[in-house]
């Protein structure tokens, strides 16, 4: 790739240095200014045109928030928004995501240079997914916040309530994965089969991404848990820095966390999902695979497609970042490649017309 320019805003001196020191680092990259707050940080990206800004929550004058929001309105552009490990600047991170950011990268609240230091990979690594990013004009922004109940599609009232007791679904994202994973979400029935669901995301902005779903959704959103068995009308959010993996005790499906590796650079990693539901949901499982820099995820969707589940593929023209789609089409993964604002739809449909083929099979009827 070219090298990215980026601009960094900030009104701490220290990580203004630090984020620059770290990003200076990568051959690929080039630091081509900083700024201590919003205004400075405008005229900067007017005079130097950035390919990537990385940009402070917490600011004096303008908040990082309140200017993403304009600069999504008037100039639209790959934003990793840095925010402090508090529960505001959680809440911050997730919202920073709603209003078009492309990632997040956590701000230790103190030694902050050395914090930082130790995030050094992890910071170059979401600067350089976010020059890949494809950042939508606001008419066309995929996230957008959908209210009321008319927006939550709709099943026959005799599907509802019946999805076969063993199907489950598999959720898997990375760079733009909370806006695509929401606006999938947010229209399935309550009446869903459990949805697990890993994004790769800080640890500690989790309870918030789940907290933001849960409070959007018809569906139950929470972290999921050691032990826990899956249940209908619920979604489960692979805690940050913990594989989640779809284990069984008997007949019942059982959520195992695990500290094993990183697989593909990340923990929670999607391939480590998608290949526990395959082996252990089998054709009952159904994958999903949504925008993200990197592979991971596509060798366990193809997986799942090979016991015999139903895999669906995020479209590039709608991915933020092609990249782990990508490598699901290459590998012959996908059943379905698809723009986001079809998944919700066919993936209900794919599930209700399953419920009604299991229950034609219990009554011994012919299909």
């Amino acid at each position: 790739m070219s090298s990215c320019r980026v601009l960094i805003i900030d009104d701490s001196a220290v990580s203004r240095r630090a984020l620059s020191d770290i990003l200076s680092t990568d051959p690929d990259i080039d630091v081509v200014g900083t700024a201590p707050d919003a205004m400075i940080g405008l005229r900067k990206i007017e005079a130097l045109s950035p390919d990537v800004l990385t940009l402070d929550v917490e600011m004096p004058g303008m908040d990082g928030l309140t200017f993403l929001e304009r600069l999504m309105k008037s100039n639209p552009m790959p934003v990793v928004m840095v925010s402090a490990y508090t529960e505001a600047g959680s809440d911050a991170a997730i919202r920073s995501l709603e209003l078009g950011a492309v990632d997040v990268v956590e701000k230790p609240r103190y030694e902050v240079r050395e914090g930082l230091s130790n995030l050094s990979e992890l910071i170059i690594d979401k600067v350089k997914g976010a020059a890949l990013a494809q950042v939508a004009s606001p008419s066309t922004r995929f996230f957008e916040h959908n209210t009321g109940e008319s927006a939550v599609i709709s099943v026959t009232q005799e599907s509802l309530g019946h999805a076969p007791l063993e199907q489950l679904v598999a959720i898997g994202a990375s760079t733009g994965g909370p806006q695509a994973i929401r606006q999938v979400l947010e229209v399935l029935p309550a009446s869903m089969p459990p949805v697990l669901v890993v994004q790769h995301i800080t640890p500690s902005f989790t309870e918030s991404f789940a907290k933001s779903l849960d409070a959007n959704c018809q569906l139950s959103v929470q972290v999921g848990r050691d032990g826990v068995c899956p249940k209908p009308g619920n979604v489960y959010i692979a805690p940050g820095d913990r594989h989640m993996l779809l284990t069984r005790s008997g007949t019942d499906y059982v959520l195992a966390l695990a500290d094993h590796d990183r697989v593909n650079r990340h923990r929670p990693s999607v391939d480590e999902l998608f290949k526990s539901v395959a082996v252990h949901a089998g054709q009952s499982g159904t994958g999903i695979l949504l925008t993200g820099m990197g592979v991971d995820g596509a060798i366990g969707l193809k997986m799942i497609r090979e016991s015999g589940g139903q895999t669906f593929v995020q479209d590039e023209a709608s991915s933020v970042v092609f990249g782990m789609p990508r490598a699901a089409v290459e590998l012959d993964a996908a059943d379905t490649v698809l723009g986001i604002d079809r998944i919700a739809e066919c993936l209900t449909r794919y599930v209700f017309r399953n419920s009604e083929a299991d229950k034609r099979r219990r009554r011994g009827d012919s299909i």
